[in-house]
């Protein structure tokens, strides 16, 4: 048994001898309209950035070249005021110490009276020193054991100024530690070891010239004194007592 072979429409018209009939064209996607619509992509030189980069390379330049004429400059100027005041650090001598009292209740309760002296001396001839209120802790075996607070003064050229102040302690608590230091070192033949510290800000004046606040610490050790059994005040040893002066520079949150 064959197939039967169905000719199309358009054969059979065409074997007839008639046209055949036009069929209508199906509607455009939205794709292809889309297609036919959006323009050829050419890609663009890359001037614009060239000329953004080299500008911002030449203002990167600038930069550091002013930077480096600034500190240049900076440089020249502190070397003509060194030449011309020749600037020094002050100097501070501890004079004399007394100590009334020192002593530790049961409660590890410290009382302590100091009588202080200390000599600044300004050894520059066209440097005027301005202090701000000097903040002094006595400290032995690194146990803060007595603070105190001197007025602020201004420091003339060629000149030693006496400091004068007591320094107290008063019912200051004691951990066990620092308690069974000082006690052993109160029985000790050589004394309590004393160190002292004077933190403070100083400005310097050169003629007209005005600098900003600097921040100094001086601290003083070889000192030593024996706890007073009576109501005479003890004598601190003096003799070999040396002091050094340091600059305290604040930098965001660090103190170098």
């Amino acid at each position: 048994m064959t197939d039967r072979v169905y000719p199309n429409a358009a054969a059979a018209t065409a074997a007839n001898g008639a046209p055949a009939p036009k069929t209508a064209p199906f509607p455009a996607t939205k794709s292809q309209l889309y297609g036919a619509t959006r323009p050829a992509y050419h890609p663009q030189p890359h001037h614009r950035r060239r000329r953004s980069r080299s500008c911002c390379c030449s203002v990167c330049l600038w930069l550091s070249l002013t930077l480096i004429l600034l500190i240049f400059l900076l440089a020249i100027a502190s070397a003509v005021v060194y030449l011309i005041y020749r600037p020094h650090r002050p100097s501070f001598t501890v004079s004399a110490v007394k100590l009334s009292y020192f002593n530790i209740t049961s409660s590890s309760l410290l009382n302590s009276k100091f009588d202080l002296n200390v000599s600044a001396r300004n050894p520059n001839k066209k440097l005027v020193f301005t202090y701000n209120p000097v903040s002094i802790s006595v400290f032995s075996n690194g146990i803060d054991v007595g603070d105190g607070v001197l007025p602020g003064f201004v420091h003339d050229t060629k000149n030693t100024t006496l400091l004068k102040t007591s320094i107290l302690s008063k019912s200051h608590q004691l951990d066990s530690s620092s308690e069974s230091t000082l006690k052993s070192s109160m029985k000790s033949k050589k004394g309590l070891p004393l160190e002292i510290q004077l933190d403070t800000k100083v400005k310097l004046k050169m003629g007209a010239l005005k600098s900003p606040k600097i921040g100094i610490r001086v601290s003083c050790d070889g000192i030593s004194v024996t706890v007073p059994t009576g109501k005479s005040p003890a004598t601190a040893s003096t003799s070999g007592a040396k002091c050094k002066v340091d600059l305290r520079i604040k930098i965001w949150k660090w103190t170098i």
